[in-house]
């Protein structure tokens, strides 16, 4: 099907008032392998295992990465220092940085690392900046301004990029953040990140403040790049993403299946369908995207709920037989356009998936039909209503086996799990 008769299938209230692609172009840096290990119920991956990741992230276009905190001990500074080493030795596409807090002790082992691999790491140096923090922790301004100018200056004269982070940035006075940020510009940052730590914000606060940050910079005169790091605790995650980009920010970071320290991260999968679908980044190929979850899923033990958008099992997976009906007369039409949109709102083929039909006891004898044509088995009345009779007394869809098993007239007790009420 042709693109204009596709958009005349579909009329698109999204477009309708909607804001114009954002000038600046959209970066992206993925926090997987850094603050996404920070979850709780996450297991950290081998080395081995952190490599496969590195190479997903850069074979999805993702611009940046976070490769770790190495400050944090011994074992973390291997794993980043090989990390660094595959980036150079691989030649990939990908832009390293390394954590550190306001402290010249963990911004040592990134010159080093940077000095022995010869890859130019950018240090994200951060912290605590909102009142609440502060209260906590016992610390004046004056205290966070001198960490702020050591820690920036180091990395500045060490002949590294500097990245400045203020640590709950959406709870901080306007006052404090135009204090820290100018001196972290005056001392060499060229960078600086809008934290939503706790996942506070909400979007008219995200674009209120990235709005506050972009003008500060503005006013430095300086090339500096802001970047929006969001977590998901009010479920807002995403959507804080958007509103950050729309606000000007320049890059956006986020963890594979939005694992993160407790409620997560901004999802980084949905955030490139999203992006994609909204025309705000360059096409580029998502098929990779279902290995990039299905890897993070396997290696860190987390796993994908089922309804999981775009990845999860029952993504691209109905039932139910006035929505089936739907996608099978468009597969008969010789459509594969029209099949992954009529019931739809992500193209399944856009990250290498395909529509799958099944049969439960909400399906029609099209589900049916179809299950049988895909399986070559015989399509005769008598098979269909068999199969039909039984998915009407199942308690949820029948896998591909029961169906074969009822089809072929074999006992229900050969076909595995099959249950009826």
């Amino acid at each position: 099907m042709g693109a204009m008769q596709g958009r005349d299938l579909i009329y698109d209230w999204n477009a309708v008032g909607a804001q114009t692609r954002p000038a600046q172009r959209i970066e992206l840096n993925d926090e997987t392998l850094r603050d996404g290990l920070q979850s709780p119920s996450v297991t950290s991956p081998t080395i081995e295992q952190k490599i496969e990741i590195l190479h997903h992230i850069a074979a999805l276009g993702i611009d940046a990465l976070n490769i770790g905190l190495p400050g944090a001990g011994p074992q973390v500074a291997a794993d980043v220092e090989r990390l660094a080493r595959e980036i150079v030795d691989a030649k990939l596409p990908v832009r390293p940085n390394c954590a550190a807090r306001t402290v010249i002790a963990d911004i040592e082992p990134i010159v080093e690392i940077a000095e022995r691999t010869g890859l130019r790491i950018e240090a994200a140096t951060f912290l605590g900046s909102s009142p609440i923090r502060r209260y906590a922790e016992d610390w004046d301004l004056d205290r966070l301004l001198r960490c702020t100018e050591q820690a920036v200056r180091f990395v500045v004269e060490h002949g590294l990029d500097a990245m400045y982070v203020t640590e709950d940035t959406t709870r901080a006075d306007p006052d404090t953040l135009r204090r820290l940020y100018t001196t972290a510009i005056e001392c060499g940052a060229r960078r600086v990140v809008v934290c939503d730590t706790v996942g506070h914000a909400t979007p008219d606060g995200v674009r209120a403040l990235v709005r506050f940050i972009r003008e500060l910079v503005a006013e430095t005169g300086e090339p500096v790049a802001v970047d929006w790091h969001g977590h998901n605790d009010r479920g807002l995650g995403l959507i804080n993403a958007i509103a950050a980009i729309e606000a000007g920010a320049d890059r956006i970071h986020g963890c594979a299946l939005g694992i993160g320290e407790r409620c997560g991260n901004t999802a980084m999968d949905q955030l490139l369908v999203n992006l994609h679908l909204m025309g705000w980044r360059e096409a580029q190929d998502l098929t990779g995207l279902p290995a990039y979850c299905d890897a993070v899923s396997r290696y860190c033990e987390v796993p994908i709920p089922c309804n999981y958008p775009v990845v999860g099992r029952d993504a691209f997976e109905t039932g139910t037989g006035v929505h089936a009906a739907a996608v099978i007369k468009a597969y008969r039409k010789g459509d594969a356009w029209l099949a992954n949109r009529v019931y739809s709102g992500v193209p399944s083929d856009l990250v290498g998936r395909e529509q799958a039909i099944v049969v439960g006891p909400m399906s029609g004898r099209s589900n049916v039909l179809w299950a049988l044509e895909k399986a070559g088995l015989p399509t005769d009345a008598a098979t269909v209503d068999r199969v039909f009779e039984a998915a009407k007394r199942s308690r949820r869809n029948l896998t591909p086996e029961e169906v074969r098993a009822i089809a072929t007239g074999a006992s229900a007790e050969s076909a595995p799990h099959f249950q009826v009420t």
